[in-house]
C-alpha cells in the first residue's frame, strides 16, 4: 500500500512539473528537430557569376536586411541545378532569379517581396550595337532596331531551347512558328517564310552571356540574320563585362541582352559613349530572390 501511495505521489509531482514548464519561459524554445528559417535554407543563397548586377544587389540586400547568409557564386546552370535538386527533394532553397527565365515555366516559383526595393522595379532588356553599325550595315541595324517581343514569345523560345538541348535548332523552329512576328522585324524585301543558303552579305558578330534568355534572344536573331537575310553570323558567349567591352571596342556588332537600368548598370556606364542603345526589346524584366512556392515565407525580411 505504501509503495502504491509513493508511486502516485511521484506521478502527481511529474505532471505538476510538466504543467509549470509548459507555462514558463521554456515554452518559447523550438521543439526538438524544428529548424529556423536560416537552417532550412542551410544559410545559403544560391547565386550566379560574381560579376552580375544581381549578385551586387544581393550583397546590398544582405547588408540592408541584416542577413547572415552565404551567397554562393556559380552560373545560371549551377543555380538551376541546385534549384532542381532542392525541389526534387522538397527542400527549402533560395536563389538569385530573374524573368524572363525558363525555370518559371518548369517549376512553381515566387519572388520574395522586397520592401526596401534593393532589387529595384521592373527592368528592360535592351539591344545595344557598336557605333558605326548603321552606316556599315544598315539592314542589320534596322532589324536590330525593330526587334521586340513579349514574355510569352521569349518564354516559348527559351522552353524550346531547354527541351531540345540545341539553341540553333530551337531558334530555327521558333522562327518557323512565329513568321508574322519575325516579318515585323525584317527590312522591306524579306520574308520569314523564305530562307537562303547563300551567306554572302558580310559577317555579323553577336556577343552574349550564358543566360537562358540571352541564348534565346541571340540565337533567334542569329537565325534571322543568317537564314533569312543571308549574313554570315558568328555568336560568341562571353562574360558580361567582356560583352560590353568587346562591343565598345568594335569586336562585336550587337548584343540583345542588356539588362537595364540595374543589372548591367556598371557595365553600361563604362562604355555608354562608345555604343548605341536601341532601347528595349523586352519590357518588365525583373530580378530578385526566388523560392519554390511551397516555401512558407514571402518576404526577404523573413529570411532572418
Amino acid at each position: 500500500m505504501l509503495r502504491k501511495r509513493m508511486m502516485l505521489l511521484l506521478v502527481v509531482i511529474m505532471v505538476g512539473a510538466l504543467a509549470v514548464t509548459g507555462c514558463s519561459g521554456g515554452g518559447t524554445e523550438a521543439p526538438a528537430g524544428e529548424q529556423t528559417v536560416k537552417e532550412k535554407f542551410k544559410g545559403k543563397i544560391i547565386g550566379i557569376d560574381p560579376g552580375a548586377g544581381i549578385m551586387k544587389a544581393t550583397g546590398d540586400a544582405i547588408e540592408q536586411y541584416g542577413l547572415d547568409y552565404e551567397v554562393v557564386e556559380g552560373s545560371d546552370a549551377t543555380m538551376a541545378a541546385a534549384l532542381k535538386q532542392a525541389i526534387d527533394n522538397q527542400e527549402w532553397v533560395v536563389v538569385t532569379g530573374w524573368t524572363p527565365h525558363w525555370k518559371f515555366a518548369r517549376w512553381d516559383l515566387k519572388f520574395l517581396e522586397d520592401p526596401k526595393k534593393v532589387y529595384g522595379e521592373a527592368e528592360t532588356i535592351n539591344t545595344i550595337v557598336r557605333l558605326g553599325l548603321k552606316e556599315d550595315m544598315p539592314e542589320v541595324y534596322e532589324v536590330c532596331d525593330n526587334f521586340k517581343w513579349d514574355g510569352k514569345q521569349i518564354g516559348a523560345a527559351m522552353a524550346m531551347a531547354e527541351e531540345m538541348g540545341d539553341d540553333k535548332a530551337a531558334a530555327r523552329k521558333w522562327v518557323e512558328e512565329n513568321q508574322e512576328l519575325v516579318n515585323s522585324w525584317l527590312p522591306e524585301g524579306y520574308d520569314a517564310a523564305k530562307t537562303t543558303t547563300e551567306f554572302n552579305k558580310g559577317k555579323v558578330h553577336l556577343l552574349y552571356v550564358e543566360w537562358a534568355c540571352a541564348r534565346a534572344e541571340t540565337h533567334v536573331m542569329g537565325d534571322v540574320l543568317q537564314n533569312i537575310m543571308g549574313y554570315e553570323v558568328e555568336m560568341t558567349p562571353v562574360g558580361a563585362g567582356a560583352m560590353y567591352e568587346g562591343l565598345a571596342a568594335g569586336e562585336g556588332d550587337a548584343i540583345f541582352t542588356a539588362w537595364l537600368p540595374i543589372t548591367h548598370a556598371d557595365y553600361m556606364a563604362a562604355v555608354k559613349d562608345k555604343v548605341e542603345d536601341l532601347g528595349p526589346s523586352y519590357e518588365e524584366a525583373r530580378i530578385g530572390l526566388v523560392v519554390p512556392t511551397y516555401v512558407t515565407i514571402n518576404s526577404i525580411e523573413e529570411l532572418k
